[in-house]
């Protein structure tokens, strides 16, 4: 094989294993921004308590945070990104967590997904809150 030819099928093999790798990174799951959850610092102020409604919740967009009142008094949160496509959840209701984007469903008491397309039996990552005076404050 002359010397041009093997040159030319290294070029070759190496585009293939490229777009081999670009097709396989295309079937990943979680493609958002890649940003996490951001509370702030210990203490910083994320919301005021009596707006998050019962069954209901919260979702904080710029700091990628879903904060939820399952039962009168408890808080939770998660971070905001869905696990199907990484885009943040739209909306807290009955207790459901939602993105609006594909249907997937979350449970407002745990983060654990309960309905598709997210992958069954994940959950949202936990972000530590307390209450503080009539605020919910990263802890």
């Amino acid at each position: 094989m002359s010397q041009d030819a093997y040159s030319r099928r290294i070029v070759f093999q190496g585009l293939g294993a490229l777009g081999v790798a670009a097709a396989l990174a295309g079937c990943g799951g979680a493609s958002g921004s890649g940003a996490t959850a951001s509370p702030g610092a210990a203490g910083q102020k994320l919301a005021v308590a009596a707006d998050i409604p019962v069954g209901g919740g919260i979702v904080l967009q710029d700091r990628h945070i879903v904060i939820t009142q399952p039962s009168k008094g408890v808080f939770k949160a998660f971070s905001s990104r869905c696990l199907h496509q990484g885009f943040d959840v739209g909306k807290v209701e009955d207790n459901t967590i939602t993105c609006t984007i594909h249907g997937s469903t979350y449970d407002a008491a745990t983060g654990k997904v309960t309905g598709p397309p997210a992958p069954t039996g994940g959950q949202l990552a936990s972000v530590a809150i307390k209450v503080s005076g009539a605020d919910i404050v990263a802890a």
